[in-house]
């Protein structure tokens, strides 16, 4: 069957998030056939280029979802097509079609403003009515910049502007929108603009997302917005998968250079109401974690929906420390990710001087680069100051050189050239963070076979399962006590990190998540309804058969022919794989011939 993949600021560019878990699944299953739908997210990502891609994706169609020189390209592409990012331009909106726009904003941004009243949790009247006007709204524009080639020059207007004032000054508006101010508006107006660019790209005909037989996206929100729009124009089914929470991020965050708390609020909710079409559209979610589920139940996702696959990850790249008997430094403590302020290292360095006081020979090694950008550097270098404060160097006497117990270290150097020789350094391995999503460092710990001290953030106690003790975030006393308690004890640091070790070749590996994504491609589109289309739509209908050239209907005598479809009404089409050698289906071709 064919797939169109999903992507928000990830695969197929060498960063992002997901991209590594996207490359392993299209590279996974070689039975299918992926078209790639990607946003970039920044002018460097699109400069930084693309990870080398398999040859089972047949197309690949980007749009930049950044501010700033939208129409960069990068000429360093293997292949491919970029998707056009249609603006309106050059095609004024008539005396109709004006007013079809002034309509759809007011029901979108009248349920966003409305939604901050009512809340993700309320089940009432006034919710479901904000849920009506914000589908109706998000829809209406879907058809009109389909129809007009594109919004973003009149989400950019003055119409707009008015627009979200008018909602913002609406009795019963709540304090902190109402407290709004015209930068304000200005603000939303623009942040408005970039959250549904998406609906005015070109993607959504006959030969783009018409043309798949299922859409999975790797990620809520502007991801899933074409999967919503591609069910919605042409029946496709929509898969959605998230192994962090996007939508935590979005009530954390505040965009660039906005004003204040009132745009907070409202794309905060933008973003709640999105997420909860997406959920209710989605044939089938797959949350990554539990941790990710319940945020996902919050907003609306049908439980019976609902079905937790773990991401996989690469075992055998730590099968040789897993295997070793050696059990690591025994008097040193590992800690592996990216330094940011989310990972704790101040309560980290804290609660190891306590370790110090307990076992003065221990040791705590830091592996990590800082995030890019002026903020991670300046918390590495925080970090090394308050090191360098509680741990001066000591030397063993008045003639030798100092030597501090904590260090910070990147990998590839001449002493750790890889990651799982970083783990091997250690006897126990800590993570500290107070924000988590799902825990990569821990599960490659885990595979390596070490007993592991974490903090009790997003998926962390799912994913050790009573295989490592866990404790409080924020609390330096709390992790110090457990990790005196593991380095004190090499029995107890040998089985759990053996437990650890069997959980995660059971439950983490890309085999087990292959495999399940195997059957829920197979399940989602065996219980989709046929699409009937021209023949000519067929991409080779010369060539070998597709995984679903011989349907049911192949068991049927006689010719099965399409149904007549009433004048007006959009044709449903036939998928790729049901097209034979003739272009009709493959039920009729050779019925009659005898038994199939």
């Amino acid at each position: 069957m064919r797939i169109g993949l999903l992507t928000d600021g990830g695969y197929p560019y060498a960063t992002g998030e997901s991209r590594l878990w996207c490359d392993r699944l299209v590279r996974g299953l070689p039975q299918h056939e992926f078209d790639l739908f990607a946003l970039s997210r920044s002018a460097d990502q699109e400069q930084q280029g693309w990870v080398r891609l398999p040859d089972r994706i047949g197309r690949v169609r980007t749009a930049p979802m950044w501010t700033h020189g939208e129409d960069a390209r990068h000429s360093g592409r293997p292949r491919g097509v970029t998707g056009r990012l249609a603006t309106g331009l050059g095609r004024s909106y008539g005396r109709r079609d004006r007013r079809r726009f002034t309509a759809h904003v007011t029901a979108l941004v009248g349920a966003v403003r409305a939604g901050t009243e009512t809340g993700p949790e309320s089940d009432g009247a006034d919710a479901a009515a904000a849920s009506g006007l914000f589908t109706d709204g998000l829809y209406g524009l879907a058809e009109l910049a389909r129809d007009r080639g594109g919004l973003r020059t009149a989400l950019r207007s003055e119409t707009t502007v008015r627009i979200v004032e008018a909602a913002c000054r609406a009795p019963g508006t709540g304090r902190t929108v109402h407290s709004a101010t015209v930068p304000d508006y200005l603000a939303f107006a623009t942040e408005l603009e970039r959250a549904l660019r998406p609906l005015s790209l070109d993607w959504y005909d006959e030969d783009g997302l018409g043309e798949v037989d299922l859409c999975h996206a790797a990620s809520g929100g502007a991801a899933a917005l074409p999967g919503l729009l591609a069910k919605r124009f042409f029946g496709v089914p929509l898969l959605v998968t998230e192994h962090g929470v996007p939508l935590r991020a979005h009530y954390l965050a505040a965009p660039e250079g906005a004003p204040g708390a009132p745009v907070r609020a409202l794309l905060a909710n933008f973003h709640g109401l999105l997420a909860s079409e997406v959920y209710r559209q989605a044939a089938l979610i797959t949350p990554g974690n539990t941790h990710v589920r319940r945020w996902q139940e919050r907003f609306g996702a049908d439980r019976g929906k609902l079905r937790t696959v773990y991401p996989g990850m690469e075992a055998e790249r730590f099968r040789a420390v897993g295997d070793a008997d050696d059990g690591g430094g025994p008097g040193t403590l590992v800690w592996i990710g990216r330094i940011e302020p989310a990972k704790d290292l101040i309560a980290l360095l804290h609660a190891f001087a306590e370790v110090r006081r307990a076992e003065p020979g221990a040791r705590l090694r830091i592996f990590g680069a800082p995030v890019q950008g002026s903020e991670g550097g300046t918390y590495l270098a925080h970090c090394r100051a308050l090191a360098a404060q509680l741990f001066p160097d000591e030397a063993a006497d008045a003639h030798a050189e100092g030597d501090s117990p904590v260090a910070f270290e990147e990998i590839g150097g001449p002493e750790v050239p890889d990651l799982a020789e970083a783990y091997a350094e250690g006897g126990v391995v800590v993570l500290s963070s107070v924000v988590e999503g799902f825990p990569i460092s821990l599960v490659e710990a885990m595979f390596c076979g070490r007993a592991t001290v974490s903090t009790d953030v997003g998926a962390v106690v799912e994913v050790v399962g009573g295989t490592g003790l866990v404790v409080p975030p924020r609390n330096p006393r709390a992790l110090a006590d457990a990790c005196v308690a593991l380095l004190r004890d090499p029995e107890r640091r040998a089985r759990l990190g053996a437990a650890a070790r069997e959980r995660a070749l059971e439950l983490f590996t890309v085999e087990q998540n292959l495999t399940a994504f195997r059957g829920i491609y197979l399940d989602l589109v065996g219980h989709a309804p046929a699409r009937w289309a021209s023949p000519a739509r067929s991409r080779d209908p010369a060539g070998p058969p597709r995984p679903f050239a011989t349907p049911p209907e192949a068991h049927v005598r006689g010719a099965l022919l399409p149904e007549p479809v009433p004048a007006g009404v959009r044709a449903p089409r036939v998928p790729s794989w049901a097209v034979g050698a003739e272009g009709v289906c493959a039920g009729a071709r050779g019925a009659g011939d005898g038994d199939a």
